[in-house]
């Protein structure tokens, strides 16, 4: 199924373009959100009107969608997306795709888009045949595009050939294997147990103010239910949140740093593998007033005193088939202090990512990730929280 899934839906000059309304349909039933692209070509087949209509979604079809500047970006589409499927694909946009040539919307956002493409090939099946065209598929295939192959019918030869696109519901059914296998090949972790801290602490000053931070807790979130999804025992320790997590997962909501640090020593004593995800406070008020603290004359001085360091708690307690990974958020010098983290804390490998990349970490639903080990470093792009969670519980199961 596609349930939750992202397509790009690309349409081309071609007179099976009016299928792509079945196409939508089949993608919707199953889940799926869909976005249309479209050339100028496939607007003389099938107007994008019907299209939107049937997504729910403005048709892309220019780089510039009004004349006061604004325009669609083809790179953002293709961090969206979690597969493009070209259907109908025509010999002219197969030949533009296979050699680069750039010149509409359907084309840049094909080469910007880092998810699985699919093409559905739609012509004449003299034209299919033609060695030009089996040349440019080849090279598809080569750069790791999904050709779905088209159907037979008769050349003018009277030889029997290829050319007509595939049905959509057979084309749907494609993508859908496609996500199903990926899903049946991804590592279990379904004899482990991973603890998970997620969201802010909040330290007391008195009984109406704290000292917190800006965490969502949605990265941690998603890695918990990443880890649920694969089979895993999770323990969830969370901060003040308002997230709610599915019933598989085992929750303990705390406030403090304390509080976060008893039950994490505690959770670790029997897990697998740990993931501090949690912005936890490194400070805390020296003394908390028992009453709120009235507005005074003179300047109030809040002495702070260091919380105890549950990273580095946990890498003193960590066994040799114990897994540990952190988090580090950081404004500057990002490598040099990740990698300090990393070998003060004992980690297996650490979590880095930067406020300077606008749209992440904080209360964001997106984030952008550096991971780094002893071993190197992987650099990923810009993409959804839950897409981080695969990434980082593939790094983790890779080592478990």
């Amino acid at each position: 199924m596609l349930k939750g899934k992202k397509i790009v839906l690309g349409i081309t000059g071609s007179i099976a373009a009016y299928k792509a309304c079945l196409t939508i349909r089949e993608l919707i039933k199953q889940g799926a959100e869909v976005q249309v692209v479209i050339t100028p070509a496939g607007k003389e087949f099938i107007t994008p009107i019907t299209l939107s209509a049937l997504t729910h979604k403005p048709v892309v079809s220019e780089f510039f969608s009004q004349r006061d500047g604004t325009w669609n970006s083809h790179v953002d589409l293709g961090l969206w997306a979690d597969a493009m499927l070209i259907a109908p694909a025509t010999a002219s946009t197969i030949g533009k795709m296979a050699n680069g040539i750039a010149d509409n919307m359907l084309i840049t956002t094909y080469l910007s888009m880092k998810a699985p493409v699919f093409v559905a090939p739609a012509m004449d099946l003299d034209m299919y045949a033609h060695p030009t065209t089996q040349q440019n598929l080849q090279r598809l295939r080569s750069f790791g595009n999904i050709i779905i192959e088209p159907q037979s019918g008769f050349l003018a030869s009277g030889l029997e050939g290829k050319g007509r696109m595939e049905e959509p519901d057979k084309i749907v059914a494609t993508l859908s294997k496609h996500f199903d296998d990926a899903e049946k090949a991804r590592p279990t972790l379904s004899t482990k147990h991973i603890v998970i801290t997620a969201g802010p602490t909040y330290e007391k000053i008195d009984p109406v103010r704290f000292i917190g931070n800006y965490s969502s807790g949605k990265m941690g979130f998603a890695l918990a239910e990443e880890c649920a999804a694969r089979g895993a025992q999770v323990t969830l320790i969370a901060g003040p949140v308002g997230l709610k997590c599915s019933d598989r997962i085992q929750r303990i909501d705390v406030e403090s740093c304390e509080q976060m640090y008893q039950a994490a020593t505690k959770a670790f004593e029997r897990a697998d593998a740990a993931i501090l995800c949690a912005a936890v406070a490194d400070f805390r008020p020296e003394t908390t007033a028992e009453q709120k603290i009235k507005r005074g004359k003179d300047d109030l001085v809040i002495r702070l005193t260091p919380n105890k360091d549950i990273a580095a708690e946990l890498g003193r307690m960590k066994r040799n088939n114990q897994r540990l990974v952190g988090f580090a958020l950081e404004t500057n010098d990002e490598e040099s202090n990740a990698r300090r983290k990393l070998a003060k804390k004992n980690l297996d490998f650490i979590v880095l990512n930067s406020l300077r990349n606008e749209g992440t970490c904080f209360r964001a639903d997106d984030n952008q990730i550096k991971i780094i080990s002893a071993d190197g470093e992987k650099s990923y792009a810009k993409k959804p929280k839950n897409e981080v969670a695969s990434d980082i519980i593939d790094e983790l199961s890779s080592i478990l």
